[in-house]
């Protein structure tokens, strides 16, 4: 199937309501425009329609650890930012989440107020919604900030978003690996998003979404940068983030979600460090060749991903342990906290219920890394599940 015609057939039930879907042919994420003609509300019944009051709340991490956060920002003088390089050197916010002691610490926020207004005003929103800076960013998100970290040390788990989302939106799966004894570093890679609040306060737009010949083989490999420097960062001392000392240097994996999920093989080819990988619903930008890749790798993707011709060629090139799983009735953003926020904000959702989306993507990829970083053997992962019917295993 080209790319093209695979790109038809992600789009997210959103579009129904005016937000229009570009995803994994591109790895981009939500990108709304104008809602159709066919949808709009005239003046009066505008008028007259009552406003919802978005609360959004994300699903409680099912580890025996709270989940900490702290976030830290990190600067590459060694590279120009590769969108914007009048900006100079490549800026990037990264939350990190880290096993806690219960009880400790104070309710993180989100996202920051400038990051929920960027992501309102990129996916146009209406005001109908309810969905403001304000309740955005105060989605309650089970993290904790300056909560005590749990002694020793634990694997290091990098994850990135799709094209056009921010970080944030990879929340529930960074807080549940981290409640199962993982540091996560979630990745915000600027520019590239509806926004990420810097080290200086701003927030810079998107300046590659509405590029309609942006090459994304171009976008993985920048992000195959970002993450190995953030990787540099967080295993050298403990400068760029003082509970560093919490990473097990020689345990790390990285997942990604569309595009990031893509980065994740780019990654892994560059940069050897990263002993296990996940591709969570993303074409592959390139697909791996053979003998790139010959450590554990996890493809997990709507059942569209079987007419993926890059998943195919990414299975049968994968050299170490790999498995690929499709999600019956699930979109491209069951594997993230979207479809959850758009179902709380009132909009439609896949087949699949966004929870049910939120309780395989945990649970498949702790399994995934359990065995992989931590020697843990899980069932889950030798086949299908009753508990899990929706998950089928690809050959």
């Amino acid at each position: 199937m080209n790319a093209t015609s695979n790109r038809k057939r992600r789009i997210s039930a959103v579009a129904l309501l005016g937000l229009a879907v570009s995803v994994a042919a591109t790895g981009t994420g939500l990108a709304a425009t104008t809602p159709p003609s066919t949808v709009h509300a005239t003046s009066s019944t505008a008028a007259a329609a009552p406003t919802r009051s978005f609360q959004g709340t994300l699903p409680a991490p099912t580890g025996p650890y709270a989940a900490g956060e702290d976030v830290i920002h990190l600067t590459d003088a060694s590279r120009l930012d590769p969108w914007v390089p009048s900006s100079g050197p490549r800026q990037l916010t990264v939350t990190m989440v880290y096993p806690a002691v219960p009880g400790t610490g104070t309710p993180a926020p989100y996202m920051t107020l400038a990051e929920a207004a960027g992501a309102i005003q990129h996916r146009k929103l209406p005001e109908s919604s309810g969905v403001t800076p304000q309740n955005l960013a105060g989605v309650t998100t089970h993290a904790f900030d300056g909560a005590r970290p749990q002694h020793g040390k634990h694997p290091l788990v990098v994850l990135s978003p799709a094209h056009e989302d921010p970080r944030m939106v990879l929340t529930s799966l960074a807080t549940d690996l981290a409640s199962h004894g993982y540091v996560v570093a979630l990745v915000g890679h600027t520019y590239e998003d509806s926004g990420e609040t810097l080290a200086n306060g701003r927030t810079p737009p998107c300046a590659i979404c509405d590029d309609p010949n942006l090459d994304m083989d171009k976008v993985t490999a920048g992000r195959a940068l970002d993450v190995s420097f953030v990787i540099d960062q967080l295993t050298h001392g403990n400068t760029a983030w003082p509970l560093a000392h919490l990473i097990d240097k020689h345990e790390i994996g990285m997942a990604g979600h569309s595009i990031g999920g893509a980065a994740a093989a780019t990654t892994m080819i560059a940069d050897p460090r990263v002993r296990a990988g996940v591709n969570m619903d993303g074409t592959f930008h390139p697909a791996p060749m053979p003998g790139q890749i010959d450590r554990p790798f996890l493809m997990l993707g709507a059942a569209v991903n079987g007419d993926d011709y890059t998943w195919k060629q990414a299975m049968a090139a994968l050299g170490g342990y790999k498995k690929w799983l499709t999600v019956a009735g699930a979109d491209h953003f069951s594997f993230s906290d979207l479809d959850l926020l758009l179902e709380e904000a009132g909009f439609p959702t896949p087949p699949l219920s966004p929870a049910r989306g939120v309780v395989i993507t945990r649970e498949y990829v702790t399994a995934f890394f359990d065995q992989t970083l931590k020697g843990i053997h899980s069932p889950l992962l030798d086949g299908p599940s009753p508990n899990n019917p929706e998950v089928l295993f690809q050959s």
